[in-house]
């Protein structure tokens, strides 16, 4: 069971991370245009690699990265609201649902595959950085 100090910071970092992932998709969506979810695969892609970068540093260094506030304000709440994947999943259904079917599986195999990827690369980066 939570206590209060932690699920308020679950939702505190839920909050910012929502406003950041509203923010960064809607600006890409208008840099580059709406007709491919552009705006959700790069917050896919920018969170899985945060994600990896931060669970590196998280990894049994038992300081600040590691610490359960971090992890519940950070990783749960600002980077686990970020990523949008029920927002890829919709979108998906909709351009398959629109018939462009070749869209729907390039946004699959682009997510999926730039997001496993994204969080490798993330991990990979922040473990060699860190010695």
């Amino acid at each position: 069971m939570f206590d209060p100090v932690h699920l308020l910071l679950i939702v505190t970092g839920g909050f910012v991370g929502g406003m950041l992932r509203f923010g960064v998709s809607g600006l890409v969506g208008r840099v580059v245009g709406e007709r491919f979810p552009w705006g959700t695969l790069v917050v896919n892609l920018t969170g899985c690699t945060t994600m990896g970068t931060l669970t590196a540093l998280a990894s049994d260094r038992g300081g600040t990265f590691d610490a359960n506030w971090f992890r519940e304000l950070v990783l749960i709440g600002v980077v686990g609201s970020f990523t949008t994947v029920s927002s890829f999943s919709l979108q998906t259904l909709a351009l398959a649902r629109a018939g462009e079917s070749l869209k729907a599986v390039l946004n699959v195999v682009l997510s999926a595959g730039g997001c496993v990827v994204a969080i490798i690369v993330g991990n990979v980066a922040a473990t060699w950085l860190l010695g």
